[in-house]
């Protein structure tokens, strides 16, 4: 199943620091930090869905955190309604979006956008871990969960092997090669640097490493009313594969 693919590209790529099997599914928590560390990833099916929705927010409740699942495509059949009957609420529907990367070939050129000044100067330095400065550029423009949250971030960041772009202290990205997949998170322009072609230049530079080492294909996830992103990411190529959403209470 192609959702259930991507609920486990996703899950890897951004890896929880706790993990806790609990009948197929997988309870995340990481001090809050996200809500992909921080929820159920609902794949099979438990014996129970109820009981398995109380052990959950038991694993939650225990750990002072909001009872959060990641409801994708591959997700258990009858939860997401099992859990709006209890009254958790839908946040943050998520687009996930794919691109083919033709081997030898290149993504698109694309002319700059109204406002922009074409493609920034500079070249893109491509990193096997993340600098103080990649590290601070991203959280300025991400950092939703305070100053205290980026060493847990930078944990759950270097969980795995990916390589960590960057033009200069404008703008950042990060990808992570999954088998035939390249991952693509983290993408931050500095708010002073919009609109100046320095987004679009971070995800070119992280494609070509991947079509470099033979990735086939590329995958992103992006908050559907981030159209300003969409816009981006269109324009090289990927379309939309799949959803998901979060439920929280």
């Amino acid at each position: 199943m192609i959702d259930e693919v991507f609920d486990r590209l996703v899950d890897q790529a951004w890896p929880a620091i706790q993990r806790v099997d609990a009948g197929g599914w997988t309870l995340r928590a990481a001090d809050g930090v996200t809500k992909r560390a921080n929820s159920v990833l609902p794949l099979g099916e438990p014996e129970d869905l109820e009981a398995g929705i109380e052990r959950a927010e038991r694993f939650y409740a225990d750990r002072g955190l909001p009872c959060v699942f990641s409801v994708g495509g591959g997700a258990t059949p009858g939860l997401d309604a099992s859990l709006r009957e209890r009254g958790y609420r839908v946040v943050d529907p998520t687009l996930i979006m794919t691109a083919r990367l033709e081997p030898g070939g290149d993504v698109p050129e694309e002319p700059g956008e109204p406002g922009e000044a074409g493609e920034p100067g500079g070249s893109v330095e491509l990193a096997g871990a993340p600098s103080q400065a990649w590290l601070d550029a991203w959280w300025s423009v991400d950092g939703r969960f305070g100053d205290d949250g980026l060493a847990t971030a930078a944990r759950i960041l270097t969980g795995v092997p990916a390589v960590y772009a960057s033009l200069g202290r404008e703008a950042v990205g990060r990808g992570v090669v999954q088998g035939e997949w390249l991952g693509i998170y983290s993408m931050a322009v500095m708010p002073h640097a919009r609109r100046r072609g320095h987004g679009r230049k971070v995800l070119r530079a992280l494609l070509s490493h991947a079509r470099a080492q033979g990735t086939q294909r590329a995958y992103l996830v992006v908050v559907e009313s981030n159209t300003a992103a969409r816009t981006l990411y269109e324009r090289q190529g990927f379309t939309v594969a799949g959803r998901y959403h979060y439920r929280v209470r």
